[in-house]
């Protein structure tokens, strides 16, 4: 309901500003094919828009989804067929498959990316995203996770965004991982029925590994 004042003025200043730069429009909170097709046909417009007054673009510029909703997960082979990547909002993800606020002491302790559910969820949409040759990225506190750093390799994912202080040590872990190797025991966390024992079995490959 605010296209005209707020939306369209930033897919226009991300369209003008890709003449500059490597940028990427990421739509947030999708839920609905609808809600892409209709992004989509906003940003076609506002191209044309751009091109009768001769104002430089990047033609290709790629448009992708933040996957942080239990409807992108389970749309996600429709979605990855849609659209040029696909980035993980861990932190929302994990708050709405699990119908959990995190910031309410009485129900946070079932806010966790070892959850059974989270981490099938995870592995569907990158399973997904790699059927339809996209790029998977994630974002999240799950992406520096040690323990879960080896599982997301070996199940594909492409891109790992964390704060800076994370990354010297995800780094060593990612060198420590051979993805191909490690796919068997990753798939392993799929037959689990709890978080504990998820949690427990991870630990133990992160012992293996070094990490």
């Amino acid at each position: 309901d605010r296209k005209d004042d707020i939306y369209i003025p930033q897919l226009r200043a991300l369209l003008r500003a890709s003449a500059f730069g490597n940028i990427k429009i990421m739509l947030p909170l999708i839920t609905s094919m609808d809600e892409i097709r209709e992004a989509k046909s906003l940003i076609k417009d506002i191209k044309a828009e751009l091109d009768e007054k001769n104002v430089a673009y990047k033609k290709d510029i790629e448009v992708g989804i933040m996957v942080e909703t239990a409807a992108a997960s389970i749309l996600a082979d429709l979605f990855a067929k849609e659209v040029d990547f696909f980035s993980i909002g861990t932190n929302d993800l994990i708050q709405y498959t699990m119908s959990v606020d995190r910031g309410n002491v009485k129900v946070a302790n079932l806010y966790s990316a070892f959850s059974p559910a989270v981490l099938r969820s995870i592995h569907r949409i990158i399973t997904e995203g790699k059927k339809a040759k996209i790029m998977v990225g994630m974002c999240g506190e799950a992406a520096a996770d040690p323990l879960l750093v080896p599982v997301l390799l070996a199940w594909g994912l492409d891109e790992f965004s964390m704060s800076a202080s994370s990354i010297l040590k995800s780094r060593r872990t990612v060198s420590l991982c051979d993805s191909k190797n490690l796919r068997t025991k990753a798939d392993k966390v799929l037959e689990m029925e709890t978080e504990s024992e998820i949690r427990e079995y991870l630990k133990k490959l992160a012992e293996e590994l070094g990490c």
